[in-house]
């Protein structure tokens, strides 16, 4: 038996979504297997999403990088010379990524969503504030590292489900 799995054997988002529409391009890499977003972080993302994504959350791109803890200079570069993104920088931008697309699919699975609901915006705005079952953190805070981004998670899925009001 090999080692390495072929892309044949796992099955691409597209396929696991059926007829489940995406709203937004900033919810896409909540629908992609764990391996399909290993394998978009090692080939490094576009650094040109970091302004599509500022610019779908409504924030300036400074503070946007400021709050992922991007290093302004590299990324203007790399956006200039049309170059993608390092691993690290990739799984930062995949990660944010994957929390708006976790929520727009808890408030449609919910089905409380009006059509034009806004996942990106609604996060951008939810992120800067404080938030009690975060010791007082704003969940922006915690953006920047991988553990701090399952810490917002976790609370996206509590509040789901009640365990924090």
């Amino acid at each position: 038996m090999s080692a390495s799995l072929s892309s044949a054997a796992v099955p691409r988002a597209s396929e696991r979504l059926g007829s489940y529409q995406l709203h937004g391009p900033a919810t896409a890499a909540y629908w992609l297997s764990p391996m399909e977003r290993s394998q978009r972080v090692k080939q490094g993302v576009p650094a040109r999403e970091v302004v599509t994504l500022a610019d779908a959350m409504g924030l300036p791109r400074d503070q946007f990088m400021r709050v992922l803890g991007l290093a302004r200079s590299t990324v203007e570069r790399k956006i200039t010379q049309r170059g993608p993104l390092s691993q690290s920088e990739s799984e930062k931008l995949v990660g944010i990524e994957r929390l708006i697309g976790q929520v727009d699919a808890m408030v449609r699975e919910a089905g409380e969503a009006p059509d034009d609901f806004d996942a990106a915006r609604w996060f951008a705005r939810w992120m800067a504030e404080p938030v009690p079952a975060l010791g007082g953190v704003a969940p922006q805070e915690l953006l920047d590292t991988a553990d701090g981004r399952e810490a917002v998670s976790t609370l996206l899925y509590q509040m789901k489900s009640g365990v924090y009001a």
